[in-house]
């Protein structure tokens, strides 16, 4: 089954955001710099509760503000099913390094999603 793993949006400004989301809800956000641009990881909560935990980027008017990682076992064969399906494929395929590789698709309906293979 393809699930949504991670959620992620993007902030114009990166500290205001961070401020807001660990005062309202008691997230924890970290650096992560295992790409190209800023990004922080972010931990909703205890992983034994139900729930996901996500990230944030810095905003970039190409992708939307909000988006779902889906997890499949290969980019390369979901992105043939989901460009064969109608969706639109809106940036390259993007090395993770160790955690996998993933790409930013629109769907039919102009949605932003990723699709996420995680590193083997």
């Amino acid at each position: 089954m393809n699930r949504v793993v991670h959620f992620e949006f993007a902030a114009e400004e990166p500290e205001r955001a961070i401020e807001f989301y660990t005062k309202a809800f008691g997230w924890d956000f970290s650096k992560w710099d295992g790409g190209g641009s800023p990004y922080w990881m972010i931990k909703t909560g205890d992983s034994s509760e139900m729930g996901i935990d996500g990230g944030m980027a810095l905003k970039v008017d190409s992708l939307a503000d909000i988006s779902n990682a889906i997890m499949v076992d290969s980019v390369d064969d979901a992105m043939i099913k989901v460009t064969d399906n109608g969706g639109i494929l809106i940036s390259p395929k993007i090395n993770l390094g160790d955690m996998g590789t993933m790409a930013y698709f629109k769907d039919t309906e102009g949605n932003i999603f990723s699709l996420f293979e995680n590193g083997k």
